[in-house]
């Protein structure tokens, strides 16, 4: 025991850093179980989730201000000293700075959400977490086509959010707009195509309708934004090889490739039906008549 306390005597500082670095370890102790027993007693998922993150934050700023008073031995310097911080350590830590004051500003905010779906630094994604640094992605796309996971998890600086767009598929309006094309062959009967396409597309996003146009309301309530129409729409184009349908339509933001797949596979069978009244065009070359040649063989025979 005396030689403890006369090593402590012989270096205070060093026994100085190791108490404070006890007091450290305590601090990330008492986050942690907190963090745990929330888990536990909270059903909410996203009570239980905004908690956590609360109870990290908070452990982060009892941490800073351990380190100023324990240092300084007051807290009247506490101003002075996280400018002096701010200014020494902003060139060099200003990614992690920034990405700190990120995740701030995205649960104040509400940037985006765990569940949301977004695309930010031209990575699209669902967000499956957001910690104090980083926001972690389920991708989606990529060499993939449509809306499908890629399989990569991947994790983006929070600090982005102040360097470009984030694009929000599900905040307010988890609804958007998709279309398509179908190529109509001159000569089919094209009022027929027309109620064909128009009756599918209603059959088919009746659910989607009548749900989007409440939360839409919402949303021209809330910000300065026209009305816009939720119904089917379907726009007819003359090209030089075919009559172009063009049809849009509202979709929820998770089901756009299975939507997009039930209104071909429907339409196709409807116009099957038809009995070739309604004939879907391609890009082959169809030939229709070949010309009739004369030739005079007596007169070819006299020249």
């Amino acid at each position: 025991m005396e030689h403890i306390k006369q090593w402590i005597k012989d270096y205070p500082l060093l026994w100085s850093i190791i108490k404070f670095l006890i007091l450290v370890v305590l601090v990330l102790f008492l986050v942690r179980f907190l963090r745990r027993q929330l888990k536990k007693s909270i059903p909410n998922s996203v009570i239980r989730y905004k908690s956590q993150k609360g109870v990290e934050i908070l452990g982060y700023v009892l941490l800073v201000i351990i380190a100023v008073t324990y240092f300084t031995g007051t807290i009247k310097d506490f101003t002075l000293i996280i400018g002096l911080f701010t200014a020494g350590m902003a060139f060099t830590l200003q990614e992690l700075i920034l990405s700190i004051v990120g995740s701030v500003y995205i649960f104040l905010v509400k940037v985006y959400k765990p569940g949301d779906r977004i695309e930010m630094n031209g990575i699209k994604g669902d967000v499956i977490d957001v910690d104090s640094i980083y926001t972690t992605m389920m991708e989606i796309g990529q060499w993939v086509s449509s809306d499908n996971y890629s399989g990569r998890i991947v994790k983006l600086s929070n600090a982005f959010v102040f360097k470009g767009p984030v694009y929000n598929y599900s905040q307010d309006f988890p609804f958007i707009w998709d279309e398509f094309n179908l190529p109509i062959r001159y000569g089919s009967d094209i009022d027929l195509a027309k109620s064909i396409v128009i009756k599918v597309a209603m059959n088919t996003l009746s659910e989607y309708t009548i749900k989007s146009k409440s939360q839409w309301n919402e949303v021209v309530n809330k910000y300065y934004i026209e009305d816009a129409q939720v119904e089917p729409t379907l726009a007819i184009t003359l090209t030089d090889n075919w009559i172009q349908f063009n049809l849009r339509y509202i979709v929820d933001f998770k089901r756009r490739r299975l939507t997009k797949h039930m209104l071909n596979d429907r339409i196709r069978e409807e116009i099957e039906k038809t009995n070739g009244k309604v004939i879907l065009a391609s890009t082959t070359v169809e030939i229709i008549k070949i010309p009739k040649v004369n030739i005079d063989i007596n007169n070819s025979e006299k020249m």
